[in-house]
């Protein structure tokens, strides 16, 4: 693009750089271009797409906003998006054949291109219109389509707080969508200065180079039959059903093809494993160009990444752009490729204020839901609604899972999602063996049995809660030799971040495959999805059948079966095992513990239990069912734009848990915490800095119970304009994690819960 004047009577924006409104409105088109050229077949009317990038701007002209952008005033004055329709040619329009429901799309998404909260008149609008027709006569710029100019616009196409809703206005509230969202994406690119997306170029090609690889060390290596079944039906919404080991993320990938793809997993430590092996083995090349990573974390992992290439970051070099790029990149939904917590692209089932940008971009993009098991009611309802908007938009989704609920099926054609009949994939390897054991895991004799079966070998337990963890970890702890009590760690989420990483890379090298190591760990369903690991044992307690198969996935992950027992599930006997009855179903645990059967089990019995276990007839009286029904019916009534960002991200996270530093880790780091405290209040300081600042407070973090850190806040720290750091009155070691058995507040029960 050619350099030229910027006219300082119409400036767009001052930072990064200033640019004034022609300026501004070219980056728009240019970028148009790049997206109509990458995806040609999507689905919007390109010239009205370009009529909206021409004109959302235009109500920049206002004198109140440039004033604001000379730093003469602190507000714009009426939102500069209401003021641009003064200019939208309406005749213009109708010779080219817009409906007046076409033209009122074009009305609302240029005036809402920003949502705002304002409240006014008819008439001031057209007041503040009519004080820029000078301006406008002054303004030269080809693109536009005419020379109009209303300073009282045709109010037909535009009334103050109508918008356009699915119920009453059907395919146009989806056109709105799709026309808001893009100018959105678009805007938000050119603001950025970033491209609107980057080409999938690469992943088809890389994938067959993956295969060459496989093929050098074994001649006959070949796409298994889920993987070319991925592959011949990569036009279609699939439903797949494989076993562990059988190459389900290998299958998305070449399903995904060289579209842009979304490929979404339950936990954080999962998603980071996943990015990691695609980067070092799929991608390689031009990583911050064909990948991108997107969860609460992703700053930490990014700045690290950029550490290990050594790009140590400094003020105004070059590579801090490269890495601020990239973050910026991955924000905005740019990369061809992203691997994601649900949390990041489904929260647009809401239909909140400015919505339409993530619902846009899925349209045109294909989404590959791993592991749906393991998400909860109210976020199986999200996915629900989700994948509704999407397949109606023009998007494709992939659901690949170890086990799948009948019911969840069920609740999709009910929604009237398409997809194809589900298909399902195992082989003849067995590699499972269970031991139904009717007593506690925390029961002496369950102790002593566990204690006594470790021998250089690798075991592994997992407790339903955080409490029973500490608890089967400290009897285990004291019935060892004193020569293998330093053999034996716990891992749950009650761990600040650093400990938790350090932990989580121990775990993963012990239970790597050809790893010959030995050891003890006691942990949480923290590692039902999330960790790459192959242990020789497995002791657990009862939760559902779904969740069990999944910790059964984590022992023998690639052996044959060689022993007479390797899973071994208490049931808790007399009792209750933990957690059932606060978030484990109480009648879902029920019939998992009847279905239970001793001995080897193949994979088609497991799926067999699964669909007998989580038929609709069976669940429709138990609260995970009612729970799902019920958000789905609470997301139905909520009106479009009724919400927030800010609000729906804690709704659709369903937070009951926030970060906070324990009050023993504070007083331990309290000079570099103040330090950085310090650091994060001052303006002056690099973007970069302060990344860097945040992400050391971060490490220190724990996640607890909001109701919990709410009665045991030691004290609060500002920090910033909105933010603050929560210290609470709690013990921490790290051998054990956050403790508040010893403080003011012993009366909590502490359990697992998801954290994105």
């Amino acid at each position: 693009m050619h350099e030229r004047m910027i006219n300082e009577k119409y400036i767009a924006k001052t930072r990064p750089t200033k640019k004034d409104i022609q300026r501004h409105t070219d980056d728009l088109l240019y970028n148009l271009k790049r997206l109509k050229d990458l995806y040609p077949d999507l689905r919007i009317d390109w010239d009205m797409l370009r009529l909206a990038c021409i004109y959302h701007d235009l109500g920049k002209m206002n004198s109140k906003f440039q004033r604001r952008m000379r730093g003469e005033r602190k507000d714009t004055g009426i939102p500069h998006g209401l003021l641009s329709l003064g200019f939208i040619d309406v005749d213009y329009l109708e010779s080219k054949g817009y409906s007046e429901k076409d033209i009122e799309v074009l009305f609302q998404a240029v005036a809402y291109h920003h949502e705002r909260d304002v409240y006014l008149e008819m008439d001031e609008i057209v007041r503040e219109i009519e004080t820029m027709e000078e301006a406008f006569r002054k303004f030269e710029y080809s693109e536009l389509p005419s020379d109009y100019f209303s300073p009282e616009f045709d109010q037909t196409f535009f009334r103050i707080g109508r918008r356009l809703y699915e119920k009453r206005d059907g395919e146009y509230f989806f056109k709105c969508v799709q026309l808001k969202g893009l100018l959105n994406r678009l805007d938000y690119a050119a603001s950025a200065e970033i491209p609107v997306e980057e080409p999938n170029d690469y992943l088809k090609e890389s994938m067959f180079s993956l295969m060459d690889k496989w093929k050098k060390k074994d001649p006959k290596a070949k796409w298994n039959e889920l993987q070319e079944y991925m592959m011949s039906n990569k036009d279609e919404n699939v439903v797949i059903i494989a076993q562990t080991g059988m190459g389900k993320t290998e299958a998305g990938f070449l399903w995904l093809d060289n579209n842009k793809g979304f490929f979404t997993l339950p936990l954080k430590s999962a998603i980071n494993g996943i990015y990691n092996r695609v980067k070092n083995d799929i991608v390689i090349n031009n990583i911050e160009k064909r990948i991108g990573l997107l969860h609460s974390d992703t700053l930490k992992v990014y700045s690290e990444q950029a550490e290990e290439k050594n790009k140590t970051i400094t003020e105004n070099d070059e590579t801090d752009l490269e890495f601020l790029t990239y973050y910026t990149k991955t924000k905005q939904l740019s990369m061809p490729l992203t691997i994601c917590t649900l949390d990041q692209i489904f929260d647009f089932v809401y239909c909140y204020k400015g919505f339409e940008s993530k619902l846009a971009t899925l349209s045109y993009s294909k989404v590959i839901i791993d592991e749906i098991q393991m998400y909860s009611p109210d976020l199986v309802a999200y996915l629900i609604l989700g994948l509704r908007y999407i397949t109606k938009m023009g998007g494709k989704f992939a659901i690949m899972t170890a086990t799948l609920p009948e019911v969840i099926l069920d609740l999709m054609q009910k929604e009237g999602i398409p997809f194809k009949e589900p298909a399902c994939f195992t082989n003849d390897l067995v590699r499972h063996s269970i031991k139904k054991i009717e007593r506690s895991i925390d029961d002496d004799r369950s102790i002593e049995e566990i204690s006594k079966s470790y021998c250089n070998n690798k075991i592994l337990v997992i407790c339903n809660t955080i409490q029973k963890s500490k608890d089967v970890y400290n009897k285990l702890k004291a019935s060892l030799k004193a020569d293998k009590k330093e053999q034996i760690k716990l891992l749950h989420s009650g761990f600040i971040r650093c400990d938790r990483d350090q932990k989580e890379e121990e775990i993963i090298a012990l239970g790597k495959k050809g790893s010959t190591g030995c050891g003890i760990w006691v942990t949480t369903q923290l590692v039902e999805a999330s960790l790459d690991i192959d242990f020789d044992i497995l002791y657990t307690e009862l939760s559902d059948l779904n969740s069990l198969y999944q910790r059964m996935g984590r022992c023998y992950r690639h052996r044959k079966l060689d022993k007479d027992y390797n899973c071994f599930i208490f049931t808790g006997g007399v009792k209750r095992c933990s957690g059932v009855g606060t978030f484990i179903d109480e009648r879902i645990h029920d019939f998992s513990k009847e279905a239970l059967i001793d001995g080897p089990i193949d994979e088609k019995t497991k799926i067999e239990m699964i669909k007998n276990t989580y038929s609709t007839s069976r669940l429709t009286e138990t609260t995970y069912y009612k729970e799902i029904i019920k958000t789905l019916n609470y997301i139905k009534s909520i009106p479009a734009y009724e919400l927030r960002k800010k609000d729906v991200t804690k709704m659709f996270r369903n937070i009951d848990q926030i970060l906070v530093i324990p009050l023993s880790v504070y007083e331990k780091n309290k000079n570099d915490i103040c330090e950085w405290i310090d650091d994060l209040n001052e303006h002056s300081k690099s973007r970069k800095e302060l990344i860097r600042v945040h992400e050391c407070l971060r490490d220190l973090m724990v996640p607890v119970h909001r109701q919990l850190a709410e009665k045991s806040i030691y004290k609060c720290e500002k920090i910033g304009r909105s933010g603050e750091l929560i210290i609470v009155d709690a013990k921490y070691n790290c051998e054990q994690g956050i403790d508040f058995k010893k403080t003011k507040n012993k009366d909590y029960r502490d359990v697992e819960s998801r954290m994105f």
